[in-house]
């Protein structure tokens, strides 16, 4: 029993970033940005930040695979990537993958970053049907795999990616590589999803966005979309596109043929055009599922892996929570220590190191994830109903 309460002690669970977050007064940009001043004369220009360490005030609680999770197992309304596969006709299909494709955009708090994942660190969270589960499979250059599955419809989700951030001068520049794929596999249906590039800028005003072009394709039904996420600058702005708007469209990728127009705010809400009707719909709205988002609880502690997020960083968490940022520092050191270590006693052993749940292979500049298993086991933290 007392061991039971000591790892209970352990799990630190932070609460998902949601969009009332960003009124938080610790988080807004310029309480970050005056933080982060005085680090920015020390990093010239064109540098990789990759490993670039940063202080325990600068630091979100939670690990980068506990934000990936997020994305898919932490929403406030209802089901989106279940609906992907209840509907009946494949245009219909499309649309609810758009749609649960604009669900895992979230908001970024300018200035701070969650933890590094550590090689063999895990993140395994439920909410419903939807099971997810991330690992960290790579450390140089970081890679992180996801695997979700859908008990109820049959439907499964890969991510592998990896990213890489240059500092530009006035603002950091994150590349996030690696393709998104949904099988709906009561349909037979593969969907390829590309990832858009995350925009950090320090001057002339600071602030985070997704940027860029992702393209959703099924080569099965022959229907495609192409999503722009415009990027918060002055162009931009003087043609009249506001921060965090969406422009796109949906189209038979073999004849070109336009089908829908999407346009909105994934922030807000966004509409599909029927270009043959005429018919406008609210497709997306953001109020509905990304608000109020709650922590995962744990259901079951014994089966809690040691590799889980929670676990690995829990005094970093506490540290930061309780703003005794000496403990954070000190906490973070240890868990970066320990994995230095344990690298060591692999090289000296001449062991090489395997994830547990994923194949991971490289093709050219590309790193593809496998998982091991079909589908993701329920795990042991869940999250609740309201």
């Amino acid at each position: 029993m007392a061991e039971e309460e000591k790892m209970r002690r352990q799990l630190v669970l932070a609460k998902p970033f949601s969009l009332e977050d960003e009124k938080d007064s610790e988080l807004t940009a310029s309480s970050v940005i005056r933080k982060i001043l005085s680090l920015i004369k020390t990093v010239r220009p064109g540098s990789d930040l990759t490993n670039f360490q940063l202080p325990p005030q600068l630091i979100l609680p939670r690990s980068r695979l506990q934000c990936y999770g997020e994305m898919i197992y932490s929403f406030g309304g209802q089901d989106l990537l279940g609906e992907c596969s209840r509907r009946n006709i494949p245009i219909e299909r499309l649309k609810s993958v758009v749609t649960w494709n604009i669900s895992t955009l979230r908001p970024v708090v300018v200035g701070m970053s969650p933890y590094n994942p550590i090689l063999g660190e895990t993140h395994h969270v439920s909410n419903g049907y939807i099971n997810v589960l991330t690992e960290q499979v790579m450390h140089h250059p970081p890679v992180s795999a996801l695997h979700a599955t859908h008990e109820q419809e049959n439907i499964d989700v890969t991510w592998c990616q990896y990213f890489t951030p240059k500092f530009r001068g006035a603002y950091v520049d994150v590349e996030v590589n690696g393709k998104r794929v949904m099988k709906l596999l009561n349909h037979k249906e593969t969907y390829e999803m590309d990832q858009p590039r995350l925009i950090m800028k320090f001057l002339p005003a600071p602030g985070a966005h997704w940027a860029g072009k992702v393209k959703i394709k099924c080569p099965e039904t022959d229907l495609e979309a192409e999503l722009h996420l415009i990027s918060d600058s002055f162009i931009e702005r003087f043609r009249g596109n506001n921060n965090r708007s969406i422009k796109g469209k949906i189209f038979e990728s073999s004849s070109g043929n336009q089908l829908y127009n999407i346009f909105g705010h994934w922030d807000r809400t966004v509409m599909a055009k029927n270009l043959k009707t005429g018919e406008l719909e609210v497709i997306y709205n953001a109020k509905e599922n990304i608000t109020g988002l709650k922590p995962p609880t744990i259901k079951n502690l014994q089966e809690v892996m040691e590799s889980e997020s929670t676990i690995v960083w829990s005094e970093v968490s506490e540290g930061i929570l309780k703003k005794d940022w000496e403990r954070a520092r000190e906490a973070k050191i240890l868990v970066e220590e320990k994995q230095r270590e344990a690298l060591k006693q692999r090289e000296a052993s001449g062991e090489s190191w395997v994830p547990k749940h994923f194949s991971v292979v490289k093709d050219g500049k590309d790193w593809h994830c496998t998982p091991l298993q079909p589908t993701v086991p329920r795990a042991p933290l869940v999250i609740t109903e309201k």
